[in-house]
């Protein structure tokens, strides 16, 4: 017999701690009470005795046997304790495991001496805040085991089968609570009880779950994902309710290069010339992601494909002339951006989908459209605007600025204070830009090293500068003729005699007579606001092709097209009348022809004598006719 050992007599196993003269200090490994001395004659011999000669657990005489030496193998198996390896715990059950063990460490080196583990337990107990017999349970656990792994906590098994009454109240919570009705807790507890526990006539019965019991179960087995989605709906879910876990604009630019596009309407009412009310403008911008410069804008009456045409020419404008045209006067450096960025990010807007906007890769440009409602990975645009209308509309309340009430009852009607034309309000757009590039500071950008030693001022246009620089950046040189005649819109032309057939309108190029006579068809690139002319694409190359119908020219597709449907439709309602003349001039020349009799005997001799004497009888003197007349 040494320390540590296991010893088993009939159903009792006890653990050695120590071995002292004729005593043995044990724990009963399967009660789990504290260590006690015995005899070493009477464990042999079965029968443990205390110290004091008061018999204990281990002394009934019914379990008087014969005591031998057990292993841990069938301690666990005598106490259905499967002691789990360390490594196939989680983090929180090897955070409590080792918080536990730290808390009885103190007490191991003095388990023989009673006085002195009584006091160690009660100053634990009150240093940790828990019971005496809270530490008691754990050093007698370890001591049973000596293994740090069975002060482990068990995981906590959640796959119990539903009673009845949770069953329905999930049925309930399915069925009452988790709608886009959004009825309240307590509105699907009296469903619940309406459909489940009434009878016939509708009486409630004498048992059934309380209220408290009901929003017990909603709230252990409540997901907040699934309560958003059900009752909110799933896009308003990804709008507001979504954890924002993206990492935004460092997924996309880790450079200059990447512009992020989007549109919104300025929240102020503008009017005309004339002084009548016009509405809200449309803005349109493209932000650099990694400066946050502002590399062109677009502002106009409308959307869609029409307002990014705008918005690409001006990327590739000159802005020291165009602020010009406003009356500003700018440096170079303020905003030196004449050039593409090689990559679009984009929302799912459907200007942006379009066939027309995709048409842009030709010039090397990447488009990325973003999933729906993930503002956040388009996030420098949204703050621009969110910027550029906080800095105009505290200087331009009462000039027709919409404040947050807006659409609330009984408000002030904003359109009444409108005041300002659309150049007007350009120019303070345009003085905003300015200070948003070259005067705001940027406080949070990822100053690199090299900046810092570079001393970049922390303003859009300087970081836009030394970005420019730097490997990476991705900036792409286009003309403004190849620009807009990529973003034009197309079609499919067809080669006729007749000329280029586009839109219904013929259109004739020199040097294509074999492709006129040969027919075939190719892509053409057209004006909507201008018939006169469209532009045949081959290999890359636009060719142009000049209107042969000149009552067209400088005329819209849209006037054309009204031109000749009214013309279709005056020729449509002409159609019965067409008939009806056909069928009266057939009668006419039937009759004629049927009133004049059959010559049988044609004579066929001197043909030249009969038509000049015929010419000579039908001859008319027309001067001497217009005579009369007078």
């Amino acid at each position: 017999m040494k320390k540590h050992d296991l010893l088993q007599s009939g159903d009792n196993i006890v653990r050695v701690l120590d071995i002292q003269d004729d005593r043995i200090l044990v724990i009963d490994c399967i009660k789990h009470s504290m260590p006690v001395w015995v005899d070493i004659e009477s464990l042999k011999s079965g029968m443990m005795k205390c110290e004091s000669s008061k018999a204990c657990s281990q002394c009934s005489d019914e379990e008087l046997s014969e005591v031998f030496i057990c292993t841990d193998d069938e301690l666990f198996e005598s106490t259905s304790i499967d002691i789990a390896d360390i490594d196939s715990l989680d983090a929180d059950q090897r955070k409590v495991m080792y918080e536990r063990y730290t808390m009885i460490t103190p007490i191991l080196p003095f388990i023989a001496d009673d006085k002195m583990r009584s006091k160690l337990i009660c100053s634990i107990a009150e240093d940790h805040h828990v019971s005496k017999q809270t530490v008691r349970n754990y050093l007698c656990l370890y001591l049973s085991y000596l293994d740090v792994s069975v002060l482990a906590p068990k995981k906590r098994k959640d796959d119990r089968e539903l009673t009845q009454d949770e069953k329905r109240m999930r049925w309930a919570l399915n069925k009452f609570f988790y709608t886009t009705k959004k009825q309240s807790l307590m509105t699907a507890y009296t469903m619940m009880l309406k459909e489940k526990y009434c009878d016939a006539m509708g009486v409630l019965a004498e048992e059934y779950p309380s209220f408290y019991q009901f929003r017990y179960f909603y709230r252990k087995t409540r997901k907040m994902q699934n309560f958003y989605i059900s009752r909110d709906g799933l896009k308003n879910y990804q709008r507001n309710n979504r954890p924002l876990i993206g990492e935004g604009v460092q997924e996309f630019a880790p450079a200059v290069g990447v512009g992020m596009l989007d549109a919104t309407v300025c929240d102020i009412y503008l009017i005309n010339d004339e002084g009548n009310l016009v509405g809200r403008p449309i803005l349109t911008a493209c932000i650099d992601a990694y400066s946050s410069l502002c590399c062109g804008y677009s502002l106009s009456w409308e959307g869609g494909v029409y307002s990014l045409r705008g918005l690409m020419m001006n990327i590739i404008a000159d802005k020291v002339a165009w602020c010009k045209r406003y009356g500003i006067s700018i440096n170079k450096e303020d905003w030196d951006c004449d050039r593409l960025p090689g990559t679009f990010v984009t929302d799912m807007g459907s200007e942006y989908k379009s066939e027309n906007f995709e048409q842009i890769a030709e010039l090397g440009v990447t488009v990325v459209n973003l999933p729906s409602y993930r503002p956040e990975l388009k996030g420098l645009v949204e703050k621009f605007f969110d910027l550029i209308q906080e800095m105009y509309k505290k200087h331009l309340k009462g000039k027709g600025v919409i404040e947050s009430d807006y659409q609330e009852r009984g408000v002030h009607d904003y359109r009444k204070d409108a005041c300002l034309t659309m150049m007007d309000f350009e120019k303070i757009i345009l003085h905003c830009m300015i200070y948003y590039n070259s005067k705001r500071i940027i406080e949070n950008f990822p100053y690199t090293k090299a900046m810092i030693n570079t001393q970049v001022k922390p303003y859009a246009s300087c970081i836009w500068e030394w970005g420019k620089s730097q490997i990476g950046a991705n900036l792409i040189s286009v003309d403004s003729r190849e620009l807009i005649l990529t973003l034009l819109p197309r079609t499919i032309g067809k080669f006729g005699r007749t000329g280029l057939k586009v839109n219904k309108l013929r259109y004739h190029c020199e040097g294509y007579t074999e492709q006129y006579l040969s027919g075939g068809t190719v892509m053409v690139a057209y004006n909507p606001e201008n018939v006169t002319s469209v532009w045949v694409i081959e290999n890359g190359i636009y060719t142009e092709f000049i209107l042969i119908e000149s009552r067209f020219q400088g005329k819209d597709l849209v006037g054309v097209q009204e031109i000749q449907n009214g013309q279709r439709i005056i020729s449509k309602n002409e159609v019965r009348n067409n008939l009806q003349a056909q069928i009266d001039l057939a009668q006419h020349i039937e009759t004629i022809a049927g009133s004049v009799g059959i010559h049988k005997d044609v004579h066929m001799k001197n043909i030249r004598h009969t038509r000049r004497k015929e010419q000579s009888r039908c001859h008319q003197d027309y001067m001497k006719e217009g005579a009369k007349h007078d």
